[in-house]
């Protein structure tokens, strides 16, 4: 990307705004340590700590929105694989743009494309809250955040896959969301584990493809300011 580099940030379990971990309980402040951890980097490494790149996958995916919305003017993008955002969070307003790549299968089992509450219950198998947004929510809530123009989007379709970009919104972020036909709970282009149930595509690395997406909108925190 030639000069400094931005900050990654990859999201582990933790606080991860449904309210349902043993840290939540506990009053873990994650974002304040992965808000320290992005000025340490900076410090120590020279990376770019308006211009973080966060990427999580399930519980991690629910942390990188999580984070994304709270340290809006750290993380300049976010990539979400097999996590939509937790819906105790739909109304919280970040004071920054962040573009978001979101990437869901439709045969998830864990954590459903449509949306839904968390595995995690009640001492008599009552919902303790938790929900996640659908992809469809997710998306548009990401694009009501950035300001992106109404209308449908770029679309490009595979036999795959499918996804939809819209592009425009503030200081030049976008949100794509990427529908994987058939896909499990799992990181598109990861290996194949046989203990595993959940489908794996290999249509595509969701690494390479969250880099791609990345490079070109490492944007100041002052051009994605709301």
């Amino acid at each position: 990307m030639g000069g400094r580099v931005p900050g990654w940030v990859r999201a582990r379990v933790g606080t991860d705004g449904r309210g349902v971990k043993a840290a939540d309980a506990a009053g873990i402040d994650d974002v304040g340590f992965l808000r320290t951890l992005i000025d340490w980097s900076a410090q120590r490494y020279g990376t770019l700590p308006d211009r973080t790149v966060v990427a999580g996958s399930s519980n991690g995916a629910f942390m990188a929105h999580r984070l994304a919305l709270q340290a809006s003017d750290q993380v300049a993008v976010l990539a979400a694989v097999a996590g939509g955002m937790p819906a105790t969070w739909r109304d919280f307003e970040p004071t920054h743009a962040v573009s978001a790549l979101l990437i869901h299968g439709t045969a998830d089992k864990l954590a459903p494309i449509d949306g839904g509450h968390s595995r995690h219950r009640g001492p008599n198998g009552e919902l303790r809250g938790g929900r996640m947004l659908s992809l469809r929510e997710t998306t548009e809530r990401w694009r009501a955040v950035d300001r992106c123009p109404a209308g449908p989007g770029e679309p490009y379709v595979t036999e795959f896959s499918s996804r939809t970009t819209a592009k425009g919104g503030v200081g030049g972020s976008r949100v794509a969301a990427w529908t994987v036909l058939g896909g499990g709970h799992t990181w598109p282009g990861a290996s194949v584990l046989p203990e595993w149930s959940e489908p794996t595509t290999q249509e595509f690395d969701a690494a390479k493809e969250i880099c791609r997406f990345a490079q070109t909108l490492l944007i100041p925190a002052d051009a994605r300011r709301l």
